[in-house]
């Protein structure tokens, strides 16, 4: 391994460290020793990981790399190149002036942000009254999810950061409990989930989150403003360099229309029970129509209950969007269930009240469970099995079920069957 790629690697694993330690979750000589140690684990397994090549690396990444590389870096910002948006075309971009192999680059990229999405999760999780122990537990239990590794250092993707703004901008608008934030953090709020649409389009399973924000004080309407103010800043410096304005605009929408015909590509969805179902096109119209009720389902009951909204259970709904939103809708890949992903550790690692310190871990585990087994479809080329059961899609979508249904029961406890003085005790 070039040594450059490994300074970088053991700079991340330093960061990781610092960020403990500022964020005060580390305390005592134990607590610093233990988390040394698994930060060392979490990235030896990451290091081994980095000489791997997918084909989407092989086929894509790579190419779109050498394209820049070959027509003069940033200044080919202006093409038509990729599928990805703009803001993960700087770095691509960037990429191209490295002697550094672009596939080490690509994924210490990703793996800088599995340190920042593990510190916003530990973040959310303290938002809910926890103890710096549990951010501290959430922390690692993100660091050491599987598809995190996996999505990141072997397979090249992206998706970590994304889910770390997106989850950063969520924390830092339920902070200071059920009092409203001062305009600086609502504004920063506001950035972080722009930036996190600007980098990918599946922010928007967790973008209506931020009106049951609203409903619970935490904005007035102005800050929505921010948002395509920051979208608009991210594009700018591809339009400077030529790009023409109404294409950057409209990237995402152009996406929409290259989705491709099959309901399903290996993903945990409502869609793998459909195999061989015809008339896509009606069905999937119906698809999009019961991912929209499942989104307003969720926010009529974040508005309606706004009063007895806690920083716990605005988790919950905020994980129940990113479950069924993705869970109903059309056209899903294996990696779509990223931020459920996250946010169920999260989920579990808030405050307990009974049993839901069992079921909350129980939800998480078939999380990944549910993706995991799609993810290794993709990178196998074949589903898993257990004796002559194979663990196929639709496997993976009945766990995303039992997930939802956890995560709804449990939601729902918390805004309507908790007392009065309950509630002013929990976060």
């Amino acid at each position: 391994m070039d040594i450059r790629v490994l300074l970088i690697l053991i700079a991340e694993a330093a960061l990781a460290f610092l960020l403990l330690k500022k964020g005060r979750y580390i305390k005592t000589t134990a607590e610093t020793v233990i988390s040394v140690l698994l930060i060392v684990a979490a990235f030896s397994i990451r290091a081994a990981l980095l000489n791997y090549e997918t084909t989407d690396y092989q086929w894509f990444l790579t190419k779109w790399v050498d394209y820049y590389r070959s027509r003069g870096g940033f200044s080919a910002l202006k093409d038509s190149v990729g599928n990805y948006n703009i803001p993960y075309l700087y770095f691509l971009a960037l990429f191209s002036y490295s002697s550094v192999k672009d596939l080490y680059l690509i994924k210490l990229l990703s793996i800088f942000f599995d340190v920042i999405l593990a510190c916003a999760c530990a973040k959310a999780v303290c938002c809910c009254g926890c103890s710096r122990r549990r951010g501290l537990v959430c922390f690692f239990a993100v660091l050491f999810m599987p598809t995190l590794i996996i999505n990141g250092a072997m397979w090249g993707q992206c998706d970590s950061i994304y889910v770390s703004f997106a989850i950063l901008g969520l924390a830092i608008g339920m902070e200071n409990g059920m009092q409203e934030t001062k305009t600086m953090r609502s504004v920063l709020s506001m950035i972080c989930i722009a930036v996190s649409f600007g980098f990918k389009l599946q922010a928007v399973f967790i973008m209506p989150a931020y009106v049951i924000l609203w409903s619970w004080k935490k904005y007035n309407w102005a800050v929505f403003s921010v948002f395509p103010l920051t979208y608009f800043l991210l594009i700018l410096p591809a339009v400077i360099l030529g790009k023409p304005f109404y294409d950057a605009i409209m990237l995402y929408a152009d996406q929409a229309n290259t989705v491709g015909t099959a309901m399903n590509y290996n993903s945990p969805s409502m869609t793998a029970f459909m195999r061989g179902v015809e008339n896509t096109q009606s069905l999937s119209t119906l698809c999009i129509i019961l991912a929209f009720a499942a989104m307003l389902l969720i926010l009529g009951a974040g508005v309606l209950f706004r009063a007895r909204i806690t920083s716990r259970s605005m988790i919950g709904l905020t994980l129940l969007m990113t479950i069924l939103i993705p869970f109903f809708l059309p056209h899903m890949h294996d990696r779509y269930f990223f931020a459920a992903d996250c946010l169920t550790i999260v989920f579990a690692c808030t405050p307990s009240t009974g049993n839901d310190s069992i079921y909350k871990p129980v939800s998480a585990i078939l999380m990944q469970f549910g993706s995991l087994i799609c993810y290794l479809a993709y990178l196998r080329s074949y589903y898993l099995s257990i004796g002559s059961l194979y663990l196929t899609n639709d496997k993976g979508a009945f766990a995303v079920i039992l997930c939802a249904v956890i995560t709804a029961y449990f939601t729902i406890q918390y805004l309507c069957l908790q007392s009065e003085a309950k509630r002013k005790k929990l976060p």
